[in-house]
């Protein structure tokens, strides 16, 4: 048996595995087409084998039978590629449809936490804080009465803490859902808190805006907020920055904010040593369908560029997707109560 006829049949072997396969993958995909076309391709290919492992051992095989297979393995093949197209047009459709649906599981999370934190806010402002301001009241009736120096001594001691108590439980409150931002915006309430950073920490923050009294999207506002505070605080905790700089816009229907600083940056091999504040400010911008470029390298600082459209457009997606995607999200709505109403 000479060299080519082993090889013929070696490729006859590995066709049979490759039908093996396909029939075993047809009812995995939604294409079964595919696999079907696929398969009577490999079919062919192995008659057509067949036929040259003949001709070589001397059979004569007709050349209108060869000219019929290789017709047959041609369309075979061909519609092969068209489903192949129809096959990854389908998968990267439904890699949108995952992508909107984790966008929409992720601003509803958020907003569920907001609402949290501002219901939490709220119990401590209403609740505890009347509360301690009541005991700061009837300690300083106390003052006024006949009192030794030891006892005036502990009553002064009391009133101390008690104001320390009603700080904290301001800061605590505004940490938790900021009333500035809640009233006057997303500018006032990033100002506020620098503000109140540079009265507690030696780091000099500059911050600019071009913004006034505009307000946008609670959404948002919220996220931004979370996000330029996060940032600011990983500089401080985990940078050990001496200067931030902070400028926000609005351009061309974006809301932009970058950011810098002069810490010990950092390299994306190690950005996982930074915490899990990195991780949540990509899944808060993520939410908003928005943009965040992060530049870093060992010594030489951070700087960071964030967008969100203003108007809900997707910053990663051209129109056409966009379009497409959404028309995905209302194709699934449909059939979800398609299935409710059965």
């Amino acid at each position: 048996m000479r060299g080519v006829e082993v090889l013929i049949l070696v490729s006859i072997v590995m066709q049979v595995v490759a039908i093996a396969i396909a029939l075993h993958l047809i009812n995995k995909t939604k294409y079964k087409a595919l696999w079907v076309c696929c398969i009577i391709s490999l079919i062919m290919l192995c008659v057509d084998h067949l036929m040259q492992f003949n001709i070589f051992r001397g059979v004569e095989v007709s050349d209108l039978t060869r000219a019929w297979v290789g017709i047959v393995v041609s369309l075979s093949f061909s519609i092969c590629v068209v489903c192949a197209r129809l096959l990854v047009e389908h998968v990267d459709r439904m890699a949108k449809h995952r992508q909107m649906l984790e966008n929409r599981f992720m601003t509803a999370l958020l907003r569920t936490e907001e609402r949290s934190r501002a219901s939490f806010s709220r119990e401590l402002h209403d609740g505890l804080g009347p509360l301690l301001s009541s005991s700061k009241m009837s300690l300083s009736a106390l003052n006024r009465a006949n009192l030794s120096d030891g006892e005036r001594e502990i009553l002064q001691n009391a009133s101390s803490v008690i104001d320390e108590a009603i700080r904290s439980l301001r800061e605590i409150s505004n940490n938790l859902s900021p009333h500035i931002l809640n009233d006057f915006g997303l500018a006032r309430g990033i100002k506020h808190f620098v503000d109140r950073l540079g009265t507690v920490r030696d780091t000099k923050i500059s911050f600019h805006t071009t913004l006034k009294d505009e307000r946008f999207d609670s959404n948002i506002e919220v996220i931004l907020y979370r996000v330029t505070c996060e940032l600011i605080n990983n500089s401080l905790k985990h940078a050990s920055a001496t200067e931030i700089t902070i400028a926000l816009r609005e351009e061309r229907g974006m809301l932009v904010i970058d950011y810098s600083d002069n810490g010990k940056g950092f390299t994306y091999s190690d950005e996982e040593s930074c915490g899990m504040g990195l991780s949540n400010i990509r899944s808060r911008i993520s939410s908003l369908n928005g943009k965040l470029e992060i530049t870093s390298s060992a010594g030489c600082g951070m700087s960071a560029r964030v967008a969100v459209s203003l108007n809900g457009a997707n910053l990663h997606l051209s129109a056409n997707e966009l379009k497409e995607l959404r028309s995905i999200g209302e194709n699934s709505k449909r059939r979800r109560n398609g299935k409710k109403r059965d």
